[in-house]
């Protein structure tokens, strides 16, 4: 079984680049999939290009695919049905996000959107794998870092570069769990394999509990810098963020990000640590895992 084609959806991603690395290593022959034309060349790996909703034409089909690992957002992979059924999908690893239970009563519209965008798509793989017989598992892993390419812990840095403090609303001690994209990539990879596994989920958290305030001084530790947590009301917020949208990486924060910042994020992952051997990394943060 191990020398079974995998295909990977989501390959150029973040964890999506984790999984290729690690697939790598173990000398797994790969089917990568990503939206973008990719020039990188490798002997253990294909390129697919995806087009538009499909990824690739039905009739080009030259592999046979039994094993997937999906990278992607979750609500996009109900467009490749067809095809996953085309390559002779057998078991397919898919993730999804903490969010779907943290978003869901959120007063802001567009998170509530992703929530519900996130529990739809759970649904529709589970409902399509069963009845085609196809052996699934979803992972939920919470708040996501690494390489300088995620839109959590790097986004904190880059603006505490920028403006030399981070705002926080309340004593922010709401606790989090942040996980490292490898640790995200390593269970991907073990619950495809375990074979004695199938149609169930798993929650994925780091491997250290602690404030929202401390992972935020922890970032200022790592760009050597002395913390600098500046405490203001939520009208102000609102005002801050407004201004913020406009700038590309700004423009997915909210005034709800805020008033989470005291809200406990945290998840039981005992049963990835039994069943998938999960063993996740403390919140130690390099230069590299905020370095865009």
């Amino acid at each position: 079984m191990d020398k079974q084609q995998i295909g990977v959806l989501g390959a150029t991603s973040l964890v999506g680049e984790c999984i290729l690395r690690k697939l790598l290593k173990e000398q797994r022959p790969i089917i990568a999939f990503s939206r973008h034309p990719v020039t990188q060349t490798h002997s253990q790996i294909i390129w697919q290009q995806l087009i538009s909703h499909q990824t690739v034409k039905i009739n080009a089909v030259k592999h046979n695919i039994p094993l997937w690992i999906c990278a992607a957002p979750i609500w996009i992979l109900h467009d490749h049905f067809d095809l996953l059924l085309a390559y002779g999908i057998q078991r397919i690893v898919v993730l999804s996000s903490t969010s779907r239970f943290t978003k869901n009563n959120s007063f802001d519209p567009h998170e509530r959107k992703i929530a519900l965008q996130l529990i739809k798509g759970e649904e529709l793989v589970q409902t399509w794998a069963t009845s085609h017989k196809i052996e699934w598992i979803i992972l939920r892993p919470t708040l996501i870092y690494g390489y300088g390419r995620d839109i959590n812990i790097t986004e904190i840095a880059q603006f505490i570069r920028r403006f030399g403090f981070f705002p926080i609303f309340g004593s922010a001690q709401g606790l989090r769990q942040p996980i490292h994209a490898e640790d995200v990539a390593s269970a991907c990879c073990y619950a495809l394999n375990a074979v004695n596994l199938t149609n169930c989920s798993y929650n994925l958290t780091g491997g250290e509990t602690l404030a929202y305030c401390e992972m935020v001084k922890r970032i200022f530790t790592v760009l050597d810098r002395s913390p600098r947590l500046l405490t203001i009301p939520m009208w102000l917020f609102r005002i801050a963020i407004t201004c913020l949208q406009p700038l590309p990486r700004y423009r997915h924060w909210t005034a709800a990000m805020a008033e989470r910042m005291n809200q406990d994020l945290i998840f039981d992952n005992s049963a990835a640590r039994q069943d998938l051997g999960f063993s996740p990394r403390p919140f130690k943060l390099t230069v590299e895992d905020i370095s865009s």
